[in-house]
């Protein structure tokens, strides 16, 4: 019997597997074809361009970065139809077996291209009187004997409100419910929804017409009462909810997609309670990635298919890839390889006692002491903490009864990253140090640091010298935004200032210095 027991172990861990899943929107991958569904500039052989050319160019630029991908499984977006898949298969034959989904009337559906047999697909319906947009792809594989989902998902573009994202979310997450508790499943796509779309839509009243709520936050349930769900907290809750791997990058690495410069994260991977569970396929702690070599991402800018002419006359140039960088995540059947929750604990600072921790950590899930932290700035209630050798942290709305100067004992109750700024927004003050006379010396110079780094975020900075122009005070041949919440506070275009105590931030991905108050610079120099 132990023998057997023994081949067993054996035959399971030799046939382990370890498998790497992505999505990637491609762009509107038309062929030529005349099916009156497609946009107006890929309507082939007209004046926009779309010929056999550079269809060609094209379909071999989505093939280039499937390959050097090389997923096991790839969820795809913007596919005209079938026949677009079955070409895809046909220039990559490592992939077996495919799946899609579209309503006949849209210009462009979703898909699956694999290695790893498909079982079975779903189309879940979402519908509207007025709109007409995707399907959700629900397909099952199987590996080793183990079966799970992947639901593939392109909701609506923020052309419209969040109310027509909400409806996709609770579509799929009626589906979801119905699943075994253990399932294992993943959700990925262009989800037209930012991991953080509760912040970042907020101001937007075009887009908010639903008091705030969204359908990858609140509806998915990836936050709870506003808190992001961290592997802590996935297993412990009842309810069902879900884990974001943008999560599992630094906050200036998480986007797959710029606009205007802003970081933005349309394309999402979301994972199931069950895989942390370790039972039947886990996550790989830390695996989620951004696909962006130089020839899809370079200074800044991805390089998206290339067309010219006006809104109504676009023209293809033959050039450029998506305007969408590819995402994947790595998972495994073997308990032996993969803990997540274990992984996660020993990557975590083992004490957290430096201010430099906090940026390390999504959630607080027991208080943190900070011991000797300097008051720097003081605004109202917002303040900024720093230790000597150590990093600076803004501390938003709960800094009322620390003075300026001082050095305090801190416990920190919460934090969050508010569009990719770090804040403290809950504190207690253990105790009232000493008055540090010098505290302007943990000021940092802008002449010896790179202020457009965002791992400076927080810092005060001196000693910066520029001229105004929109809004940016340009230096040398460089430019940073100034931002103040009261407009009044900016200095007009044209003057030259002196940023004599700027709080260096970050929004999305776009450093700026945050205006607090008007002696935060002088005028002339």
């Amino acid at each position: 019997m132990l023998k057997i027991l023994f081949l067993l172990f054996i035959a399971l861990f030799l046939n382990a597997k370890t498998f790497t899943v992505a999505s990637y929107n491609v762009e509107n991958l038309f062929d030529l074809n005349k099916d009156n569904s497609e946009y107006n500039e890929f309507k082939p052989n007209t004046k926009s361009n779309w010929n056999q050319k550079t269809f060609n160019i094209k379909l071999n630029n989505a093939v280039k970065v499937i390959k050097e991908i090389d997923a096991d499984i790839i969820g795809l977006q913007e596919i005209e139809n079938k026949s677009i898949m079955q070409m895809l298969l046909k220039k990559i034959p490592e992939y077996k077996y495919y799946s899609f989904a579209k309503y006949p009337r849209s210009a462009v559906g979703v898909g699956f291209l694999s290695k790893i047999e498909i079982k079975d697909n779903r189309q879940i319906d979402v519908k509207f009187t007025n709109k007409l947009f995707r399907p959700i792809l629900e397909t099952t594989f199987e590996l080793n004997n183990i079966e799970f989902k992947i639901f593939n998902n392109h909701w609506p573009s923020k052309a419209v409100s969040e109310s027509y994202r909400i409806k996709y979310a609770k579509t799929l997450q009626d589906r979801l419910k119905k699943l075994p508790k253990d399932y294992d499943y993943i959700l990925l796509g262009d989800f037209n929804s930012n991991y953080d779309e509760m912040q970042s839509f907020r101001s937007n009243k075009k887009l908010n017409n639903t008091s705030g709520i969204t359908g990858i936050n609140q509806i998915l349930n990836t936050t709870i009462n506003g808190k992001y769900i961290t592997y802590d907290d996935v297993l412990k809750l009842n309810r069902k909810v879900h884990f974001n791997l943008w999560l599992d990058l630094p906050s200036q690495e998480r986007f797959s997609n710029k606009f205007r410069k802003q970081s933005n994260t349309p394309d999402n991977m979301i994972i199931s309670p069950a895989l942390l569970d370790t039972k039947k396929i886990s996550y790989i702690n830390k695996s989620f990635s951004v696909f962006k070599p130089v020839y899809l991402y370079k200074s800044g800018v991805v390089n998206r298919w290339q067309m010219s002419g006006s809104k109504f006359n676009k023209i293809h140039k033959g050039e450029g890839y998506s305007d969408h960088l590819p995402i994947l995540a790595k998972f495994s059947t073997s308990k032996e390889s993969t803990n997540p929750l274990i992984e996660m604990k020993r990557s975590e600072p083992k004490k957290l006692d430096a201010i430099s921790d906090l940026y390390q950590i999504i959630k607080v899930s027991e208080p943190i002491r900070i011991k000797n932290a300097t008051v720097i700035y003081k605004n109202g209630n917002n303040a900024i903490i720093k230790r000597e050798n150590d990093r600076a942290v803004y501390l938003f709305n709960c800094a009322r009864d620390l003075k300026i100067g001082y050095s305090y004992d801190l416990q920190i109750n919460q934090i969050n990253y508010y569009n990719g700024l770090k804040e403290v927004d809950d504190i207690s003050i253990l105790s009232e140090n000493k008055r540090f006379a010098n505290y302007a010396s943990l000021y940092q110079d802008s002449k010896k640091i790179d202020i457009l780094d965002s791992n400076f975020q927080n810092e005060i900075i001196t000693n910066l010298k520029g001229t105004m122009k929109r809004n940016k005070l340009y230096f040398g041949d460089k430019g940073i935004k100034l931002f103040a919440k009261d407009k009044s506070l900016l200095p007009k275009d044209g003057e030259k200032i002196i940023i004599t105590k700027g709080h260096l931030g970050v929004y999305r991905g776009i450093p700026q210095i945050i205006i607090h108050q008007k002696n935060d610079y002088k005028v002339g120099f």
